[in-house]
This record gives C-alpha cells, structure tokens and sequence, in this order.
C-alpha cells in the first residue's frame, strides 16, 4: 500500500499545511509548475518527489524533471504531465499516449482546476489536483491524496486552503 500526497501549480509557493496533510505519504507528485528549485528541493527534503515540468518552470527544472512521466506504482501505470487536459479534450500528444500506454490513473494539471473523472472509454481515473500556489485565477489551494493498494486507486482526500 502506497500513500500519494499530490499537487501541482504551486508556482513558487509551498504553503505550511502541505507537510501535515502529506505528512503520512510515502510519495509526492507534483504535475508541473513547481515554479523554482527551493520549492521541488522543499518539497523532496520532506518526502521522495516525482514530479514533471510545467509551462512556467525554467531550464534548470526540466533538466532535472522530464515533461511527462510514465511509471508504475504497485500494479497501477501512472502517466503524468503538465498540460494533458481531461476525459473527452485531451491535449494533442496526450490522446495518442492514453490509446498506446494504456495508463489506469493519468494525472495532469495546468488548469488550475480541481478534477477527479473517471474515463469510461480509456477506463482510467483522471485526478488534476487544482493549484497549490497562491498565483493564479484559483480561489482555494487545492491538495489531493490517496492510497495505491495493488490495482485498487481509492481513499481519495481533498484539502482545500484559503489563498
């Protein structure tokens, strides 16, 4: 069983109440817009940190963080990325990705927007975790975990912070 504490668009800023909401994670993902290395450094001092690269993160950041990631966690293909869209508007490269990976959770931020969707025609689970930063058209900072057990994605948990 795997704990996942993920985020994204944090665009600079770590707020404190991250590291108590994610304090029982085994893992952080971070889907893009870190925003400056002392962030991703921050954030990976504290936990192990899989992240990507967003539109906003500079050179040195995508040397260090790739622009999509496809991994496994326990029995669960994961395909991350910054800008991907959602179920039925996927971004470009993202829906010839989906089809041939075959992911079962792809996670995506960008928007800003909190989305949790089920997929029926690709049959996975879309999770954009919103925003975590204070710099954007957001209202809230928006955090997410949940637990990976084998094949099963569940106790998902939303935290919502004022900006």
């Amino acid at each position: 069983m795997t704990n996942i504490g993920l985020l994204s668009d944090t665009h600079t800023f770590v707020h404190p109440k991250i590291f108590d909401f994610f304090k029982d994670c085994h893992q952080i993902w971070h889907a893009g817009d870190i925003g400056n290395l002392s962030v991703a450094e921050n954030i990976s001092d504290f936990k192990p940190l899989i992240a990507v690269y967003g539109n906003i993160d500079d050179q040195l950041l995508r040397k260090i963080y790739p622009e999509k990631q496809l991994f496994f966690c326990e029995q669960v293909k994961v395909l991350m990325t910054h800008i991907g869209g959602y179920p039925g508007k996927y971004a470009f490269p993202i829906k010839d990705i989906i089809k041939i990976e075959k992911p079962k959770l792809f996670i995506s931020g960008h928007s800003h927007i909190l989305k949790v969707m089920f997929d029926q025609k690709n049959q996975l689970l879309h999770i954009n975790p919103g925003a975590a930063g204070k710099y954007g058209f957001h209202r809230v900072i928006t955090l997410v975990r949940f637990t990976i057990d084998g094949k099963d994605i569940k106790d998902l948990e939303i935290m919502e912070l004022e900006k």
